[in-house]
């Protein structure tokens, strides 16, 4: 199996448990073709989706056609995740609780707002790193002093807060599993008139006493972390994880009308969409605006797909993004005050490392 197939396999796998055409077609390669398990579990690990793989896989009752020292390591990985997902629940509690004690409500974000919420039929689905959370201008300082004073301290070997930059520096307690990344925006300065904390309000759901996204908001940012906060847009990246957080939750809105009220962003979500559908089957419910700009990016991503060996040109791509928004920087540091200060001291710490 070459990387294009393996994806597509495992795209497909992630769908099986709520898509019957891919699961009989999924059940016929199983029970007929040899498949390439290292690669699967190699490219589904790097896509984080291992354990989702697994939860299908169990539901569908397809394990029997998996060697059976796959499965025990299959399930080892999920249970491990499931009991760090559960952490990670009881320590979103206890944050939440701690929050709004003291008078401000976080609105969940990505990956714990979507276990939160019981987007996954099963918590050990997802693959999370942080808890990230949302709150308004004004009380987006507060909350960083709220956790400050009860012992979360800013990652070691991390730069203090850029001014302007959408989220405050990771911030970790001793005993707690995962770190936290407080917002108050949720994508680059160039889309924030579009997508902000104040639209994400406006509509935020309450559920069991935490308060998360809408459900098409949750569709749009989990597009936006990977193809504009990523860079996945301009490197024709995909992520599987992503996707298949879109996946479930196209289940739950319209797609189209859930990318409509964008301008600015509405291509590059339309093109994770195009994406999608391709990856996953041509599902009814992943659909996505037709146009030139989304066929030729499905033509370039399809293109290199082909062409995983050879990431010079993505490389050179990535090293020009951080050039141009590092050198973004230094000039609003000339201009302001704050950012100066936030350069000079992190030129100072990492010379002393």
């Amino acid at each position: 199996m070459n990387y294009k197939e393996t994806l597509f396999f495992i795209a497909k796998c992630l769908t099986i448990s709520l898509e019957d055409k891919n699961r009989d077609e999924i059940e016929i390669i199983l029970k007929t073709t040899d498949v390439d398990w290292e690669t699967v579990v190699k490219v589904s690990t790097s896509h984080y989706v291992f354990p989702a793989i697994y939860c299908n896989f169990k539901r569908a009752d397809f394990l029997k056609y998996l060697p059976a020292d796959l499965v025990d390591y299959m399930k080892h990985i999920t249970n491990l995740n499931r009991d760090r997902n559960n952490q990670i629940i009881q320590q979103a509690k206890d944050l939440n609780s701690l929050l709004l004690e003291n008078g401000v409500r976080p609105i969940f974000l990505k990956g714990t707002g979507n276990l939160l919420e019981g987007l996954y039929e099963d918590v050990a689905e997802r693959m999370v790193g942080d808890i990230d959370f949302l709150f308004s201008e004004k009380d987006f300082f507060k909350a960083i002093d709220i956790l400050k004073n009860d012992s979360y301290n800013i990652e070691e070997n991390q730069s203090g807060f850029l001014p302007g930059f959408r989220h405050y520096p990771k911030l970790v307690k001793q005993e707690n599993i995962a770190a936290v990344e407080i917002h108050k925006e949720v994508t680059i300065e160039k889309y924030r008139v579009e997508f902000n904390c104040k639209m994400i309000s406006k509509d935020a759901q309450q559920i069991n006493d935490f308060s998360v996204l809408s459900f098409k908001n949750q569709l749009s940012l989990s597009i936006i972390s990977s193809q504009i906060n990523d860079y996945g847009f301009e490197l024709k990246n995909f992520s599987l994880r992503n996707a298949y957080d879109v996946f479930l939750l196209s289940k739950k809105v319209d797609t189209k009308k859930a990318i409509s009220k964008f301008t600015k962003l509405k291509s590059s979500l339309n093109c994770f969409l195009a994406n999608c559908n391709l990856v996953f089957g041509d599902l009814e419910s992943l659909d996505y605006f037709k146009t030139k700009e989304s066929e030729y990016y499905l033509k370039v991503f399809n293109k290199s797909l082909y062409n995983r060996k050879s990431n010079l040109k993505i490389n050179f791509k990535l090293i020009m993004i951080n050039l141009n928004r590092r050198f973004a920087i230094v000039c609003k540091s000339v201009f302001n005050r704050e950012i100066r200060k936030w350069l000079l001291n992190t030129i100072k710490r990492k010379i002393r490392i």
